[in-house]
């Protein structure tokens, strides 16, 4: 499976977050870019680290520019436990079913291991990808390309 890239539509969604409530994408995209965070397993060493470092950055995350949600294959019961313990006061989405439909759709689900991959996709209002970044299993990610290209669209 071939993750999306730059400049291809990104598919719509609905997602439940951590309380329950249906999150499109055509809301996060409505009125700025959305920056999307597949990550394999909440409570996980590399995916806390990573929402730990959304989270204490969270002004370069969350603006009017840009919103941010974080995206797995957990319950959402898994996901509202997480966010709880660990302060994350940006929505994670379940895509636990059906089981990975919209990682399998970004090309950044892992079919053998049941999880979604470290995918990153930056989606712009117009609902194209705008940057992409996705790494390999145990490889942490870098945001700094994502922050240079919000800081180009918005002409900062």
């Amino acid at each position: 499976m071939t993750p999306l890239s730059i400049g291809d539509a990104a598919p719509a969604f609905a997602l439940t977050n951590q309380f329950g409530k249906v999150v499109t994408l055509e809301e996060l995209t409505a009125d700025r870019a959305a920056l999307l965070v597949f990550y394999p397993f909440a409570f996980s060493g590399i995916c806390t680290g990573e929402l730990q470092a959304i989270r204490d950055d969270l002004a370069r995350f969350q603006s009017e520019h840009v919103t941010t949600v974080a995206i797995s294959c957990d319950p959402m019961f898994t996901l509202r436990a997480w966010a709880d313990s660990d302060a994350f006061f940006f929505p994670l989405l379940s895509d636990f079913w059906p089981h990975g439909q919209v990682a399998r759709s970004y090309g950044v689900f892992e079919e053998e291991g049941g999880f979604a991959t470290r995918g990153t996709f930056l989606v712009v209002p117009d609902g194209t990808i705008a940057w992409t970044l996705v790494t390999g299993p145990g490889e942490q990610r870098d945001f700094s390309g994502f922050h240079r290209t919000l800081a180009d669209l918005v002409g900062a």
